[in-house]
């Protein structure tokens, strides 16, 4: 597994979210660097204005966006999913 880094957006939007939120992406994190495509987390690609990013589920409505390059994973948002995806 790659190594994790955090796009300061990122950082700046989970540092709003709720200790739960916080924990339960924690929780979510460990599972990702340990199998990135566990089927609890429905690791899958975005397209649209998120396209060569994928998503995480950290709760039934929460996500976390992230980008994977040849040798790095940076987690770039962390929001409900109207707001990544607007529908």
């Amino acid at each position: 597994m790659f190594p994790v880094h955090y796009h300061k957006n990122f950082k700046k939007h989970f540092n709003l979210r709720p200790k739960k939120i916080q924990d339960r992406f924690g929780e979510k994190l460990k599972i990702f660097i340990s199998n990135p495509f566990s089927p609890e987390l429905n690791n899958h690609k975005l397209s649209g204005e998120w396209v060569g990013h994928r998503s995480i589920d950290i709760t039934g409505d929460m996500r976390a966006v992230y980008k994977m390059t040849e040798n790095i994973t940076v987690f770039v948002e962390i929001d409900n999913h109207n707001n990544l995806y607007g529908h």
